[in-house]
């Protein structure tokens, strides 16, 4: 059986809008399961743009119509998180890109992951970054993450349960 809690980072550009979204609708999913303790959430960024600031307000706007408060405030991913996490997913491409050129003996690319990966409904390869768009963008990317959560959750749930 795998180790309690399993840690999960998401990342994704300046920590503001997807991956703070990302965290706390995992940690929803987390609670109405009653998992708590069991699996524990982050966020970090690949760059230091935001570092210290709360989840963007217009994203924090679209999941409160879903009843999600955002919490939090941005960091930049470091290399001690390869070690620190078990499962790292990005948010797009890019952010995969450049977690996996910060691992140079290639020791943890099994741990990183993209985050529509497992998504169920969906069929996105990427989460969009809704910053410079309008407030559909930010409805739009908290639907694609509650699939990908929904679908991670189960994802995480099973390897718990696996024999190693």
């Amino acid at each position: 059986m795998t180790h309690y809690p399993y840690k999960l980072l998401f990342v994704c550009l300046g920590n503001i809008c997807r991956s703070p979204s990302a965290e706390n609708l995992m940690n929803h999913l987390i609670a109405q399961r009653g998992l708590q303790g069991q699996i524990v959430c982050d966020s970090a960024g690949t760059s230091a743009y935001h570092v210290g600031e709360p989840p963007d307000q217009r994203m924090a706007a679209a999941a409160a119509k879903r009843g999600i408060t955002l919490k939090g405030r941005a960091r930049q991913f470091e290399p001690e998180d390869f070690e620190a996490f078990d499962l790292i997913l990005a948010m797009d491409t890019e952010n995969y890109r450049t977690i996996l050129g910060l691992d140079r003996q290639g020791l943890y690319q099994d741990k990183v992951r993209l985050m529509c990966d497992f998504c169920r409904e969906h069929t996105d390869r990427e989460v969009p970054d809704p910053y410079y768009g309008g407030s559909d963008g930010f409805k739009y990317v908290i639907d694609l993450l509650m699939d990908a959560c929904e679908g991670l959750l189960d994802h995480v749930l099973n390897v718990q349960e696996t024999p190693a």
